[in-house]
């Protein structure tokens, strides 16, 4: 049996308390895509500054929204959606009965990754004893590619300069949300001077760098635009770049 589960992966579930409420108006207004369409999407919830905290994957269940998130700040980021809830009747807590799966095959039921499709698919399941870690297999796969993901990784970095564009993170069109006006400013205004950039670890700024994988030989840095080469860089990464 091929190994699937990312365990370092955790479920956070939002559910309205009664009839009246609606989780997706909720979270529509807070975070940086569109979660009133088809989902799954890419989002994240950024600071008033703009600047990332926690991205995520939103999913549908019936009347509930699940967030596909990292296993280590699921509980930081409970509670901040809790306390943008105010008097709203919605609960939200991690569903501790659900688990993350990805692959590069596609399995039934799962999902095309909303970033960029050669990330493979993923998919929202029942625990199983049986479930096996894919984390080391999906940290290469990732790398391999040039994605960034993770506190580790995007925390404190302005949104756009993450790739958000790039990897279909951000919609320009929907109303509101936290940070929305400084991202918004960075687009219109073609500002985006620096990117988080997947390297060769010989080769990554101990100054620009966010994360090391010594046991990969990867880095990931934050740097200039203006000093990377698009022909070094993933195809995805570099026509963003060039545009």
């Amino acid at each position: 049996m091929t190994a699937t589960r990312l365990v370092n992966r955790a479920v956070i579930r939002l559910s309205p308390q009664d009839e009246s409420e609606d989780v997706t108006d909720f979270l529509q207004g807070l975070v940086t895509n569109d979660v009133s369409g088809d989902l799954p999407v890419y989002a994240a919830l950024l600071s008033a500054q703009g600047k990332a905290m926690f991205d995520f994957f939103v999913w549908s269940d019936g009347d509930d929204i699940l967030l596909d998130c990292e296993a280590e700040v699921a509980a930081d980021l409970a509670k901040r959606l809790s306390l943008y809830r105010l008097l709203r009747k919605i609960d939200i807590a991690r569903d501790e009965t659900l688990a993350v799966h990805w692959s590069t095959d596609e399995d039934e039921g799962a999902s095309l990754d909303p970033r960029l499709p050669e990330l493979g698919h993923r998919w929202i399941a029942p625990v199983k004893e049986t479930d096996e870690s894919a984390d080391d297999a999906y940290l290469v796969h990732r790398l391999k590619l040039g994605v960034p993901e993770g506190r580790a990784e995007v925390a404190d970095i302005l949104w756009l300069e993450t790739n958000a564009v790039e990897l279909n993170g951000v919609n320009f069109e929907k109303g509101c949300y936290i940070g929305q006006e400084n991202t918004a400013r960075m687009n219109w205004r073609q500002k985006v001077n620096r990117r988080l950039v997947v390297v060769p670890l010989d080769q990554s700024e101990e100054k620009r760098r966010k994360a090391a994988y010594e046991e990969l030989g990867f880095a990931v840095d934050h740097l200039r635009v203006t000093d990377l080469d698009s022909a070094s860089l993933p195809e995805w990464q570099a026509a963003g770049i060039r545009d």
